[in-house]
């Protein structure tokens, strides 16, 4: 079986995975085939964990490919954090994408670079979640709680190894960043959460 960990990016998912390289009777790895187009973009071996951020943009195929005959983890990460990672990487990869003429056309250059990852985060996590709605297997981790929750993720998928070995490598920052935040994205996101309460 695949198991697929699907996030926004900046939330631990490297670590995830280093974790995941102690088991025995899975393969695991970070964003192994983002490079590559057509079939050969989810032809991922069985018995694999693959964490990439970018298969949010890529939910038709990999319900398409995949559908029910995967398990699914939503890794998320405290959104501040978050976008706050991602401000120090608005010129290149995914946010330049994104906000750079990309996903976002014409955005103001003076739009403030947290609101912009606050913007990004908010969309992809409820691209994963409207994917999610009707899958069979799907579990939410957090990061902030994943060292606990990596012994009842390895017993939900079956998984074997060194659980022990594992669980250290959530005390390593792999991949980090220096997290930035401004005033005016801190009042945005206020904001926005105000707006969120107040529909549910």
């Amino acid at each position: 079986m695949n198991v697929f960990i699907l996030c926004t990016g900046r939330c631990g998912s490297t670590t995830f995975i280093k974790a995941c390289s102690h088991l025995t009777n899975f393969s695991a790895g970070h964003e192994t085939r983002s490079s590559l187009l057509g079939d050969a973009r989810l032809d991922y071996p069985k018995n694999h964990i693959e964490a990439d951020n970018r298969l949010s943009w890529l939910l038709g195929r990999l319900d398409r490919a995949f559908g029910n005959n995967a398990y699914y983890v939503h890794l998320t990460r405290d959104t501040v954090a978050t976008a706050s990672s991602y401000v120090s990487r608005k010129n290149h990869g995914i946010m330049r994408a994104y906000g750079g003429d990309g996903i976002i056309m014409g955005l103001d250059k003076n739009t403030d670079p947290f609101e912009a990852a606050l913007d990004y985060c908010d969309t992809v996590n409820s691209n994963i979640e409207t994917f999610l709605k009707d899958k069979a297997y799907v579990m939410k981790l957090e990061l902030e709680r994943a060292e606990s929750q990596f012994p009842r993720f390895c017993s939900w998928i079956g998984a074997e190894g060194d659980l022990q070995l594992a669980r250290q490598e959530f005390s390593i920052k792999h991949n980090a960043t220096i997290p930035r935040c401004t005033r005016s994205g801190v009042v945005t996101l206020l904001r926005r959460t105000a707006r969120l309460m107040a529909h549910r």
